[in-house]
């Protein structure tokens, strides 16, 4: 098993636009620090900030969590609610539940999900009504 080389969280709280960007900024900064190659540090920055986003627009909040062994990036999110109740549509281009606030500050283009899918070498979501939906994305470093 490998040693974890980097792990934190950063709460998410919904609808706090004002603080979006913040956490993948942090990742982006962080990963930078350690050496990651410019093309994973990419993929991993715009996949960390379209979950942070979904966080912020679609859940009652969560947290994101970052764990850098010397193999992989792991992002992992989990929300606290509503959950997606058609994951199969929630994946495709341009389809989006977000509100009118959402669509007013410029988010909620239905891009979130399959831009973590593609930026992504690992991506799992699993999501239930009601409780909420955990993202687990792993970005290879070799």
């Amino acid at each position: 098993m490998s040693s974890t080389l980097l792990h934190e969280d950063y709460p998410v709280e919904a609808e706090d636009y004002t603080r979006a960007g913040e956490a993948s900024a942090d990742i982006k900064r962080k990963l930078k620090q350690l050496g990651v190659s410019a093309g994973v540090l990419r993929r991993v920055s715009v996949a960390s900030y379209e979950v942070e986003l979904n966080l912020v627009i679609h859940s009652r909040g969560g947290v994101l969590s970052l764990e850098v062994t010397p193999e992989r990036v792991l992002l992992v999110s989990a929300d606290r609610g509503p959950g997606i109740p058609d994951l199969e549509l929630a994946m495709r281009e341009g389809w989006s539940t977000a509100n009118e606030t959402a669509r007013s500050l410029g988010f909620g283009a239905g891009m979130g999900l399959p831009n973590m899918k593609r930026n992504a070498d690992e991506f799992d979501i699993e999501s239930q009504l009601g409780t909420g939906t955990t993202i687990r994305m792993g970005f290879l470093l070799s």
